[in-house]
């Protein structure tokens, strides 16, 4: 267990070269490029208090494990250790499971969970301790695993942009799956072409891949908790905002409300 912790102990080794840069970081872009996993998680927990208020102060459990993921990912390219790619790999399982409980449309819940969402969120949660226990004995699967993951995600996202009427949370919709896409790009062109890049000294697509994969990740949460209000709670007219100026689409998006409205137990998770 304790080899485990050891620097180089993990099997990936991605294309930056080690210590390049620093001699007590491994790959130092890789891990700085992580940043934006602690800068705006902080920001999203302040514009999401009406959302968390008003429907599910859950909203907030995301936030924070984005951060998760973001000091995991940091300690397993720095140390570049098998622990450190377990637990950045696991904090993205979790992060997929809990929005999956707290976002997926009741039309599709199987019938033996009769609508409640809470049975769903006890059922995702039996699912990911699981999973988590099969991807710690079988790690080479976990990356494969995760890409499978982000596949219905991005169906789910396609099917309910295709039912939204604002053009603004379409727009939003289709930006965020062009930037999963460009990280998904940017993620294998580092793994396949790798001697490419080296030869021209810019081994650095795996720490692009972390800025963008950031931010199509919480875009999407963002789109998802919009759909989830319009579908559930649709007397409250969410509003998809953007910050510091509403009027600048580029922005940090997040959700508001025309009618806000108290959030009774039935609606909570």
């Amino acid at each position: 267990m304790w080899s485990h912790l050891e620097r180089g102990s993990s099997p990936v080794d991605w294309c930056e070269s080690n210590y390049s840069i620093s001699p007590l970081i491994a790959e130092f872009v890789n891990t700085v490029s992580n940043i934006l996993f602690f800068l705006l998680p902080p920001v999203l927990i302040h514009l999401f208090q009406e959302y968390a208020k008003f429907v599910n102060p859950a909203i907030n459990i995301l936030w924070i494990l984005l951060m998760i993921v973001g000091l995991s990912s940091a300690y397993f390219h720095a140390t570049l250790s098998l622990v450190g790619q377990l637990l950045d790999e696991l904090a993205i399982l979790w992060v997929f499971m809990a929005a999956f409980a707290m976002f997926l449309p009741r039309r599709y819940f199987p019938k033996f969970l009769g609508g409640n969402r809470r049975k769903l969120a006890f059922c995702s949660s039996v699912v990911s301790v699981l999973s988590t226990g099969f991807l710690v004995m079988h790690p080479a699967a976990n990356a494969f695993a995760l890409m499978t993951l982000a596949l219905p995600a991005i169906g789910f996202l396609y099917k309910e942009l295709t039912r939204v009427k604002c053009a603004r949370v379409y727009r939003l919709g289709l930006r965020c799956v062009a930037v999963c896409f460009l990280a998904k790009f940017c993620w294998i062109i580092d793994r396949l072409f790798c001697d490419a890049w080296l030869s021209i000294n810019f081994p650095y697509f795996h720490g692009v891949w972390h800025i963008l994969i950031f931010i199509a990740s919480y875009t999407a949460l963002v789109l998802f908790a919009y759909f989830h209000v319009s579908e559930e709670r649709p007397e409250q007219k969410p509003l998809l905002k953007y910050w510091p100026s509403n009027n600048f689409e580029l922005g940090i998006p997040y959700i508001t409300f025309k009618h806000p409205c108290k959030k009774d137990n039935g609606h909570a998770i």
